[in-house]
C-alpha cells in the first residue's frame, strides 16, 4: 500500500514527466497538450496511451489536437461546432450557386423553346430543310440542357455527401461528449438529459425508475493506493454495471465515484433485484494489479431506489434516491435501500449527503 505522501511524490514524479517529455517532443506548453501527456503518462487510458506513442518524435499541434477530439470532447466542442458551421455555410453557398446556374440555364432552354414555337408559328410553309435546321437547333439545346442538368446532379450528390459527413462528425462529437472519457458509458450530461426526458410523458413516470450508486470508501482507496488504480476501480465498476443490464437500460458515470441507472419497464422489486444482483458482483469481484498482483482487498458500493412516480420532477426523483443512498450509507454501506420502505420519507429534516 501506499501512504498519502507517497501517492504525492508520484503525482509530482508524473508531473514532471509530462513537462520533460512535452520539451523533448518539441509540443507547445498549452493546457490542453499537458491534459492529453499527463493522462496518457498517468496510464489508465491505454487508447489514449496508445494513440499518443503512434504519433511519434515529433507530433503536429493537428496530431494532438485530433487527439484532444477524441478523448476529451467535452474541451474542444466549440471549435468542433464552429468548424462545422462554416464547412455547412460553404456547401450550402455552393449548392445556392448551383441551384441558380440550374435555374438560368433552364430559362434559357425554355427561351430558346418559346423563340422556336414563335418562329414556327409565323411561318406559312415550313421547308424540310427549315424543319431539319430546327431539329438540329433543339437537339444541341436539349443535350445542353440534359448534360448541364447531370452536371449539377453529379456535383450536388457530392455535396450531400460532405453534407452527410459533418452530419457524421457532429453526431460523433455529440457521442463523445455524452461520453464519460474514463469508463466510456454515459456521463452526468447525458444523465441530466435522461433523467429529464422521464417526465415528458405519463408513461415515463408509470414506468421508470432510479438507482444511485456510490463506492464505498473510496477516498480510502485513492489514498492508500493512488489515483490511477481508483481509476482502474472505477473503470471495471462501470464495466460490471454496463454488462448486468440490458442493452436499452441507462447507466452513466455522474460524478467521480458516482453512478446512475434508469431502468425502465420494471416494477419495484424488479428493480430492486437488478441493484442488488449488481451490488453482489461487485462484492464478490477481485480486484488485484495484473502487473504486481497487489490484492486491494473486497470494494463494494451503495445504493438508493425511487421509483418515477414516487417523485414530482427530475430533481425530485433524484433527491429522494439520494436519500435513499444515504440511508444505505448511514445503515453499514454495501445495501441497496428502497426510497419507499424509508420512514418519514416525504420529511425535510433529512442530512445532505456526505461523501465518504
Amino acid at each position: 500500500m501506499q501512504p498519502a505522501a507517497a501517492q504525492t511524490d508520484r503525482n509530482s514524479d508524473i508531473a514532471t514527466a509530462v513537462v520533460t517529455t512535452m520539451r523533448q517532443l518539441g509540443v507547445l506548453g498549452l493546457p490542453r497538450n499537458y491534459e492529453i501527456f499527463y493522462e496518457a503518462l498517468k496510464g489508465t487510458n491505454r487508447e489514449l496511451s496508445l494513440a499518443v506513442v503512434a504519433l511519434g518524435n515529433r507530433p503536429t499541434q493537428d496530431d494532438l489536437d485530433r487527439i484532444g477530439r477524441a478523448f476529451f470532447p467535452q474541451h474542444h466542442g466549440p471549435g468542433i461546432v464552429e468548424q462545422a458551421r462554416d464547412v455547412l455555410a460553404r456547401e450550402l453557398e455552393d449548392i445556392a450557386l448551383l441551384l441558380r446556374s440550374e435555374r438560368s440555364h433552364i430559362e434559357k432552354y425554355g427561351k430558346i423553346l418559346d423563340e422556336t414555337s414563335s418562329g414556327l408559328a409565323n411561318r406559312s410553309l415550313l421547308s424540310q430543310d427549315l424543319l431539319q435546321k430546327v431539329a438540329n437547333a433543339m437537339a444541341v439545346a436539349t443535350n445542353s440542357t440534359l448534360d448541364h442538368g447531370r452536371q449539377v446532379a453529379t456535383t450536388l450528390s457530392d455535396k450531400t455527401a460532405e453534407l452527410e459527413s459533418v452530419k457524421s462528425k457532429l453526431e460523433e462529437y455529440k457521442r463523445l461528449a455524452d461520453t464519460d472519457p474514463l469508463t466510456h458509458i454515459w456521463n452526468r450530461r447525458a444523465f441530466d438529459k435522461q433523467i429529464t426526458g422521464i417526465y415528458t410523458s405519463n408513461r415515463g413516470i408509470l414506468f421508470n425508475a432510479l438507482i444511485l450508486a456510490d463506492i464505498d470508501h473510496f477516498k480510502d482507496i485513492n489514498d492508500r493506493y493512488g489515483h490511477p488504480v481508483g481509476d482502474k476501480i472505477i473503470q471495471i465498476i462501470a464495466e460490471i454495471f454496463q454488462t448486468s443490464i440490458r442493452e436499452d437500460m441507462f447507466v452513466a458515470r455522474t460524478g467521480g465515484e458516482e453512478f446512475a441507472l434508469i431502468i425502465e419497464g420494471a416494477s419495484e422489486d424488479t428493480t430492486y433485484e437488478i441493484a442488488e444482483r449488481i451490488r453482489v458482483l461487485i462484492e464478490q469481484t477481485p480486484f488485484t494489479s495484473s502487473q504486481t498482483g497487489t490484492n486491494y482487498g473486497t470494494v463494494t458500493v451503495s445504493m438508493g431506489i425511487c421509483m418515477a412516480s414516487e417523485a414530482e420532477s427530475p430533481e425530485d426523483l433524484y433527491t429522494k434516491a439520494d436519500r435513499a443512498l444515504y440511508r444505505s450509507k448511514v445503515a453499514g454501506r454495501n445495501r441497496v435501500t428502497r426510497h419507499s420502505t424509508m420512514a418519514g420519507r416525504t420529511g425535510k429534516n433529512w442530512l445532505l449527503y456526505k461523501k465518504d
